[in-house]
Parts: C-alpha cells; structure tokens; sequence
C-alpha cells in the first residue's frame, strides 16, 4: 500500500463550510493526525485510528503523521481553518525540511480550508475588501517587540488587520498591549469587528469604535478583525453592514 499525507483545513467550525475535497480524504484516511478538538470533529469509522494531541506539539505531531506515511498508512493532518493559515501546513514542511530525506519522497498536499478570518469577513459584509494584513498576536514563536513593530507600520500603511490569537489565559496583557499600540497608531473611530465561533451555534459577533474596545471583548476563539481608515458601515434594520472600499483617492 503506498502511504501518503494530506494537510487538510476543516474550515471555521460549521459542518457546511468543509470542502467537498476535504471531505472525500476523511473518507478514504486511515489515520487522523492532530490537536484535540479538531480531531473531535472527526466521526468514527472502521478501518479509522484517531490521533489526537496537545496543542504545543506541533512538530512531534508532524514527524508521526510522516512516519506513518512511510509505512504505507492514507494520513490527514488536520487544521481548523485554513492550514496555511497560522496552522499544520508550515510545521510539517518544518518537519520534512529537518527530517530524514526519505520524507521527501512521500506524497504530501495541502487541501486548503475556510478561514475563520474569511469567515467572520463575510458575516458582516466585506471588512476585508481592500488591502488587509493577518497577524498571529501570540508571541509563543516570536517576540512580542517584532508584534509591536507589525502592528505599527500595518496601522501606517492603513491596512484592515485580521487578528489570530489575540487573548490567552496565560498572557492576556498581549491584547492590551495591542490595543494600547493601535489606539495610538490610528487615533480615530474606525470599526473592530470581535467575532467569537463564528459560524458554530454559540457565535457572536460585536462591532465596536476602536476608542471603545476592551481587551476582555476577545479570547483565543475571537477573531478580530480592525477595519482601515477607510472602512464603512451601513446602517440598516438588523445588523449593520461593515466593509472597505475597493478605491483609495490618490
């Protein structure tokens, strides 16, 4: 039997928002590779062995789905999302790159996924219709002075910015810092969008003044999303529509 590795994106959290692509390997692996709650989403089958993980061991993660490719076994790497988006696609090629170079024989692709970013984007009309910028906010793999500087000369070059990651448990002052940065890199009222499981039962979504935001408005399953200076909304019964002009003026 010849193995192989597919890096697959499950999409936002709404059953309806995966791939028929993605769907149609799920059906054929037979091995699931990834962090817990994700491989929760995955429904049971005969012939199908589940390997769910911690979320720090992004690396460990990658060599086993490799290893048991190796041996012949159909592997899904599996990503909420988009897994090229802040996710498995980059550290199983970190894998491959470090690894022994028989793993660079191996058939591996990448099934790209719906981005929460993209996601929350679209409930609330088109934030990011102009130039945008995604920035992961945990500083876990990069310090938080490289954030700051991001952070800054997105605001000069007024961009919308997508945030990933913006408020942990364990190093919730990243968010007020961010905040704090943006509020004085901008200085005017444009909209922040928070959007919390988007797409899943339990979603909410806020629409807030940057001078009115709160670091407690978000947590790790909030994406936030920071409109330029060019950004709209559009009032209307219901919820307002926020989105970026296609134009800029000279």
């Amino acid at each position: 039997m010849t193995g192989w590795v597919r890096i697959a994106g499950l999409g936002p959290g709404g059953d309806a928002l995966i791939t028929p692509e993605v769907s149609d390997v799920l059906a054929e692996a037979t091995d699931i590779v990834g962090y817990t709650p994700y491989v929760a989403r995955i429904a049971e089958r005969p012939g199908l062995t589940l390997h769910a993980s911690d979320n720090r061991v992004e690396i460990d993660r990658s060599r086993h789905a490799l290893d048991m490719a190796y041996e012949g076994k159909k592997v899904v790497v599996v990503s909420s999302g988009d897994p090229g988006v802040f996710a498995m696609a980059a550290a199983v090629f970190e894998a491959v790159e470090a690894g022994p170079g028989h793993w660079r024989t191996l058939d591996i692709s990448v099934l790209p996924g719906i981005t929460a970013m993209l996601a929350a984007s679209a409930r609330c009309g088109a934030p990011l219709g102009h130039d945008f910028c995604a920035i992961n906010l945990s500083d876990n793999l990069k310090p938080w002075s490289l954030i700051e500087k991001r952070l800054r000369l997105a605001a000069e070059a007024d961009f919308a910015m997508a945030f990933y990651n913006p408020r942990s448990k364990s190093r919730p002052e990243g968010f007020v810092r961010t905040l704090d940065v943006l509020k004085e890199a901008c200085g005017d009222t444009r909209p922040v969008i928070f959007a919390r499981n988007v797409t899943r039962p339990d979603e909410e979504i806020k629409i807030v003044p940057l001078p009115d935001t709160t670091p407690d408005m978000a947590d790790m399953r909030t994406i936030v999303i920071v409109g330029s200076s060019r950004t709209r909304i559009i009032e209307r019964d219901g919820a307002p529509i926020v989105y970026t002009p296609r134009s800029t003026p000279e």
